[in-house]
């Protein structure tokens, strides 16, 4: 088992982002903004999925390994950290998630 972690993943993510001689990817990405950013996370959702209705586990855990490496940039463009995330979802783990929608307000 690997003791690789997302926080060490958005540590990367933060490391190639200042990259600027043209050799990240990641750096690459952020300056073409958020809309690219987000249109490739939804690229790699989608791939994720697909593999998941196909049943075929390693390209789920490949494409779910680029899901998360594209979320990090996504959340670094917006400036999201792995914490505040973290924070929520253990914000609603102090209840079912039936209870936390319908405790949501309506929009």
């Amino acid at each position: 088992m690997t003791n690789f972690t997302l926080a060490e993943l958005e540590q990367i993510v933060a490391k190639r982002a200042a990259v600027t001689d043209g050799s990240s990817y990641t750096a690459s990405l952020i300056a073409k903004g958020q809309h690219k950013a987000a249109q490739k996370l939804g690229e790699e959702a989608v791939e994720t999925v697909i593999a998941a209705m196909m049943q075929d586990e390693k390209a789920v855990i490949s494409e779910s390994a680029d899901l998360l490496y594209h979320l990090m940039v996504v959340w670094k463009i917006a400036g999201v950290s792995l914490e505040s995330v973290m924070e929520e979802l253990d914000n609603r783990t102090s209840q079912t998630g039936l209870q936390e929608k319908a405790a949501r307000k309506p929009e």
